[in-house]
């Protein structure tokens, strides 16, 4: 077996992307034949690795970060321990290099290819923002950014998030006003709802809702297109008033909880993931219970659900600022990358569209940021021309 140092300078190496396809067989090969303690670096040791180089981007320091965080999370181990066995962040240099070789088939194409991006007639892409369209039932349309401040006496809001008055009671004889909050590709926006109830709306969505609800009656939104995550006020807040959401395919009541449902126009499926307490899709009259920690998933060709255990915060990492891709194709992750981004994304070799992902990535980056990561390890090639992606 290969002395540690010799392994810490084959790592230092492929941290600059500069080894060769024996020298990544030796690493794996080593990791693979660890049996003694002192043969693992220390944590000081990976410290000392990253500090030394100076070279390191920031992409790729981030690209490293978030394969260590995914170890670490899968071993439960806090990384500021002493103890910290690096073997973990071995294990998360092997995982990159497994997708970038094997999902890739690197082996195929051999190392010293170039394949420098292709950037033309374009400035940065940067990320989406806080952003809206507010349509009011005599049809009035504000734009809601940052920036603008709009008040009136239903509601006000910051240009990050609107806020609606909360409710008094109302007569049943009294007639409900709608809102429609209409959010870009290339935005995200926030409403808290009359009733307190909350709503992050993802890019490219639609949420039609009332600005008020009727005291004791069944709160009632339709989530139009695109993704929503709901926290909702609890129905004992409001005489027992419970809570729905509606979208042409489907109806979902609940009493007080947290869940996301995706539901967007250029896709067959409807997701429905439930974060915590209860919830009911009703299809057709056909009634389906999800607890925390499921998914339903409803296709629109045939009408059929499927419900299943999820990984709800792969799921609902979005609200949180950051991308969360836990083994996706490669054209199921470009979807969210052209929303967020208002690109669009043609793919030349369409095989690549079924080659995986797994990483977390912040919201924050710019396009070329994103995909220098995703380069490392699944994207080999790729133009950008204007606001087309095009991935070759």
């Amino acid at each position: 077996m290969q002395s540690k140092n010799y392994i810490k300078d084959l790592l230092s190496k492929f941290v600059l992307n500069k080894c060769s396809k024996e020298e990544i067989e030796e690493i794996i090969a080593y990791i693979q034949n660890i049996k003694k303690s002192d043969q693992i670096p220390s944590v000081e040791d990976v410290i000392e690795l990253l500090n030394n180089k100076p070279v390191l981007s920031e992409v790729d320091a981030l690209r490293i970060h978030n394969n260590i965080i995914e170890i670490v999370k899968k071993n439960n181990q806090p990384t500021k321990k002493k103890n910290y066995r690096w073997q973990y962040v071995a294990a998360a240099f092997i995982g990159v290099l497994a997708t970038s070789y094997f999902l890739k088939g690197f082996f195929n194409r051999g190392v010293e290819k170039n394949n420098t991006p292709t950037i033309v007639n374009t400035n940065s892409i940067l990320p989406g923002t806080d952003k809206a369209t507010l349509t009011l039932e005599d049809g009035s349309v504000i734009a809601l950014q940052k920036g603008n401040i709009y008040k009136t006496q239903n509601a006000n809001s910051n240009g990050e998030k609107i806020i609606y008055n909360t409710d008094k009671k109302k007569s049943t004889e009294i007639k409900i006003e709608y809102n429609y909050l209409t959010v870009p590709r290339g935005g995200q926006f926030h409403v808290v709802l009359s009733d307190g109830t909350e709503v992050w709306l993802n890019s490219e969505s639609q949420l039609k809702y009332p600005i008020s609800f009727v005291d004791g009656k069944t709160r009632q939104v339709e989530l139009v297109y695109g993704e929503a995550y709901f926290d909702v006020s609890p129905s004992t807040n409001h005489n027992g008033a419970k809570f729905k959401v509606f979208n042409k395919h489907q109806e979902v009541k609940v009493l007080g909880t947290e869940f996301n449902i995706k539901a967007y126009k250029d896709e067959t499926n409807i997701y429905t993931t439930l974060v915590k307490g209860k919830v009911v899709i009703d299809i057709d009259n056909n009634k389906y219970d999800l607890v925390p920690n499921e998914q339903s998933n409803l296709s629109l060709n045939n009408n059929n659900i499927r419900i299943y255990q999820a990984d709800v915060d792969a799921e609902t990492s979005w609200r949180k600022g950051v991308f969360s891709f836990k083994g996706k194709p490669l054209k199921n992750i470009m979807k969210v990358i052209s929303r967020w981004y208002d690109i669009d994304v043609v793919f030349e070799n369409k095989t690549l569209e079924l080659l995986k992902f797994k990483g977390t990535l912040d919201k924050k980056l710019k396009l070329e940021e994103v995909l220098s990561i995703m380069k490392s390890s699944t994207i080999t090639n790729y133009k950008i021309v204007n606001k087309t992606l095009i991935i070759k």
